[in-house]
């Protein structure tokens, strides 16, 4: 039997669409979720990013792999449903951690995050993976945005930096230009979510976000996490997150005293 948060409907539609939303994910960890961000605010770790021009409008701030330096974080990581859950919308019997992201749209920060995969910037190679996207405001105009299907396309979306809007890495031909999903119609999904709801997506899934022209923070904590056929791949440039010194080999299970097992079956 499924987790009580989902349904067999929700894995099939995670399978077929690459995204499903959950609601209620962290709805019970919502304030210590949000101390975490406070803490991580504060104390910047060697990632955070300011992601506007000197011209834009606002604040939008994101930093990454700081988990094992934010209780908060690491706790919820742990003793939240997020990891049985993954398992499930995975079907896998082991979910390991690879980690966490927070994105914080101040009031009046009109810029989107712009359209992307996830997957061609990381060093994990396999289908069986999941990132849950969880506001911890409630967010009905600044909501993640994201493209059924897009995790099945036959060539990853070419990646690029957010600010400098310059490719990731050099060879452009392996990848498909970025497309625009509402001028060509694609099939997007978007919900209105209440703090610690979650839309888990497939790494693949082609995805972005509204910018926050309301009057209300938008605070988002994000878990990337992966599953039995989480392999590492090379990739051709340093990947987003780098983790310089990690000394696995291509084809390699992640390190699990970098990158725990959280839940096996």
């Amino acid at each position: 039997m499924p987790h009580h948060l989902l349904n067999s409907s929700d894995i099939e539609a995670f399978e077929r669409n690459g995204v499903v939303l959950v609601k209620g994910l962290f709805a019970d960890y919502v304030d210590e979720l949000r101390a975490g961000i406070a803490r991580n605010m504060k104390d910047p770790g060697p990632y955070a990013a300011e992601n506007l021009k000197a011209s834009e409008n606002g604040r939008f701030f994101d930093d990454y792999c700081n988990w094992q330096r934010i209780p908060e974080f690491e706790a919820v990581i742990r003793k939240s449903p997020a990891a049985p859950v993954a398992a499930d919308l995975m079907s896998s019997n082991r979910v390991q951690m690879f980690h966490e992201h927070i994105l914080i749209k101040e009031p009046g920060t009109s810029k989107p995050t712009p359209w992307h995969q996830d997957a061609p910037y990381y060093f994990v190679d396999g289908i069986q993976n999941v990132s849950f996207w969880s506001p911890l405001d409630p967010v009905t105009t600044a909501s993640l945005r994201c493209v059924a299907g897009s995790h099945k396309w036959p060539k990853p979306v070419l990646p690029t930096r957010w600010l400098e809007e310059d490719s990731f890495y050099p060879n452009e031909d392996d990848y498909m230009p970025v497309p625009d999903p509402d001028a060509e119609a694609m099939e997007i999904y978007e919900w209105e979510m209440e703090p610690g709801d979650a839309v888990a997506f497939n790494f693949g899934i082609l995805h972005g976000a509204r910018g926050n022209e309301s009057s209300s923070r938008r605070r988002a904590f994000s878990l990337r996490l992966v599953g039995d056929d989480a392999r590492y791949v090379d990739r051709p440039g340093c990947t987003s997150p780098p983790f310089p010194g990690h000394d696995m080999q291509v084809g390699q299970q992640l390190r699990e005293d970098w990158f725990p097992v959280l839940f096996e079956r």
